[in-house]
């Protein structure tokens, strides 16, 4: 199975504005960058990951991704996530990829035993849609799908539940990869107050090992 990772990444003066009353501009800036730096490294140690794939409209990323010998997909016109998704997933089809993992940079706590763990999911033959939920099993922080282009990306409130119910109307198999390091993202304060020790995260929809 060949299988491409994709990380999305917004401009880097937009990123993570829910965190305005935590850090100041410059913190946001550096913490992302922190982020993306780490995630990519994760995924670099992931063996069934074939090609990382950078998606961006910010040209400070995309030559620091290409730099460090990355694949990049530039986003054009009006930042939309979904879309951008959309267009890195129809490259890996013409490069007749089998699989797509898609993984939010802003992940702290993700390893390369978690990203294993979805891959994993892809060994029992496709179609097949595995979604690690956030922490309060509502949004989407990792999602993987064989063959790619199975269902449209619903990235945005509530997409965990739009991304099962999408699975379940194409026919493919549904699985829920929840794990520590996959259910913590840094979207808020409270996010920060967890990664720091201040709370446990709860735990997201039961997930099973492949």
């Amino acid at each position: 199975m060949s299988l491409w990772a994709v990380v999305p990444v917004k401009p880097l003066d937009q990123a993570k504005s829910r965190l305005a009353g935590a850090l100041s501009p410059e913190e946001r800036v550096a913490l992302v960058q922190r982020l993306l730096e780490r995630t990519l490294e994760v995924l670099r140690q992931v063996p069934a990951v074939d090609e990382i794939v950078v998606v961006t409209s910010d040209p400070g990323v995309e030559g620091w991704a290409r730099r460090g010998g990355y694949r990049v997909v530039r986003e054009v016109g009006q930042p939309d996530l979904n879309d951008a998704l959309a267009v890195a997933t129809k490259s890996a089809q013409a490069h007749r990829v089998d699989a797509v993992l898609i993984v939010h940079a802003d992940l702290p706590r993700v390893t390369p035993a978690d990203l294993v763990m979805m891959a994993g999911f892809a060994a029992f033959g496709p179609p097949v849609v595995v979604v690690a939920p956030d922490r309060h099993g509502k949004g989407t922080n990792a999602l993987l799908c064989e063959p790619p282009g199975l269902i449209e990306y619903r990235f945005g409130e509530d997409s965990f539940a739009q991304h099962c119910a999408q699975a379940q109307a194409a026919g493919a198999r549904l699985e829920i990869c929840s794990t520590p390091g996959l259910a913590l993202d840094l979207d808020v304060p409270e996010d920060l107050e967890v990664l720091h020790g201040a709370s446990d995260p709860p735990p997201g929809p039961p997930g099973r090992e492949p």
